[in-house]
């Protein structure tokens, strides 16, 4: 490892992130390997980015392809692999029309503006208590966590929290005067926490009482990653908007707005826009994700490995009761919370070469590309299995 480039990190750049200390020099299927040639299983994904992993051929060919036609035409043309991935989108997720941003967090702001737009700005707009919907000042607005908006005040105005999975506190808050109601339904940065199916039908119960909108941040948990296409599908019940990210770039920039038809006109041109969402690049990259995702099998060895994971960390969750205090979430998108901070686990798996995520200091977060194999599960378990032993 070179360590000139960490020393040349703090000359350069802001101090926003706490680095891994490897110098990646590439990746490949569900690998990456760092400049000394060794090679770490990765059950990170780039934080559920990577759903097809590192150097898939099919986003490397597409991506190759399109830049070498143009890698950027501005939004004032529209471009083939922008209404593939559109119509793609629109399929798999049932909604009506898409708008293309660079982030996930710029799809929230869309989806806020819109919001704003059609209802007005005296209507209330509520999010759950420790939610993250980004890092802008609306998206930060709504997230709840008080770490990522304390020293940034004031925040956007009219924007309030309902506790998680509290149906009293939902019924209290929700009337006549409410706006929208954003959630998670798998909450990631907030220690993959899923929504009730009490508070879901509640939710929507309401909604068709006091005709709000209900926008679902699949950002993280969408494109397949939960077993299903989005995870709102595992609760019966159809939002208004969808904020989407993270995978449906190919490991490319970009962000998405999904629509439901009474949203269809609330725009018009001029009122939002973007110079670089919808990159066609990133489109190109996008489509060969979800073609793979929901056409060529991804969707199914998500939906039936993630319950094999999911039951052999429950297992181990028996096997150290006092280690783990609960395993919880959907497909390829799981949280272990632990007893105690989990960096110990993280920095011991880091040691045995192998890749994972804490977030909300004692959960440890997996998050697999997408196409992991049961080996490679078995191969993670059974170092964590020591990992545990040996702390």
């Amino acid at each position: 490892m070179n360590s000139n480039i960490f020393e040349q990190e703090k000359k350069l750049f802001l101090p926003t992130y706490n680095r891994i200390p490897l110098e990646i020099s590439h990746g490949k299927g569900v690998y990456l390997y760092d400049k000394n040639g060794n090679k770490y299983l990765d059950f990170f994904a780039g934080l559920a980015v990577n759903a097809l992993g590192y150097a898939h051929p099919k986003i490397v060919e597409a991506i190759s392809g399109q830049i070498a036609k143009f890698g950027h035409i501005s939004n004032s043309f529209i471009t083939d692999v922008q209404v593939e991935l559109a119509e793609l989108l629109i399929k798999y997720s049932g909604m009506s029309k898409v708008f293309f941003s660079n982030s996930g967090t710029e799809a929230v702001e869309a989806a806020l503006k819109i919001i704003r737009k059609k209802e007005g700005p005296d209507k209330k707009i509520f999010s759950l208590t420790n939610s993250f919907h980004g890092r802008t000042y609306g998206a930060m607005s709504l997230t709840a966590r008080s770490k990522y908006k304390k020293g940034f005040e004031p925040l956007v105005p009219n924007i309030y929290q309902i506790n998680f999975n509290d149906v009293s506190d939902l019924e209290s808050k929700i009337d006549e005067t409410t706006a929208a109601v954003f959630l998670e339904f798998i909450q990631g940065e907030g220690g993959v926490n899923v929504v009730s199916d009490e508070f879901a039908s509640k939710l929507f119960e309401l909604r068709d009482k006091y005709h709000f909108a209900v926008a679902a941040d699949e950002i993280q948990v969408g494109i397949g990653r939960t077993g299903k296409p989005f995870a709102f599908n595992h609760f019966n019940v159809k939002p208004d908007l969808i904020v989407a990210a993270k995978a449906i770039g190919g490991g490319l920039p970009l962000g998405a707005l999904l629509t439901s038809p009474e949203f269809d006109n609330v725009f018009e041109t001029g009122k939002h826009g973007t110079t670089f969402g919808g990159n066609p690049v990133s489109c190109a990259g996008g489509n060969v994700v979800l073609h793979e995702v929901f056409e060529n099998g991804v969707l199914e060895n998500v939906a039936e490995l993630g319950k094999y994971f999911i039951d052999e960390l429950e297992k181990l969750s028996v096997k150290f009761p006092e280690d783990i205090k609960d395993v919880r979430g959907k497909g390829f998108i799981i949280g272990v919370e632990l007893f105690y901070p989990g960096q110990i686990i993280v920095q011991k798996m880091l040691e045995k070469k192998i890749l994972i995520n804490c977030t909300n200091q004692n959960v440890l977060r997996i998050l697999p590309p997408l196409i992991i194999t049961k080996d490679e599960i078995d191969y993670f378990l059974f170092n964590l299995e020591q990992t545990l032993q040996t702390k």
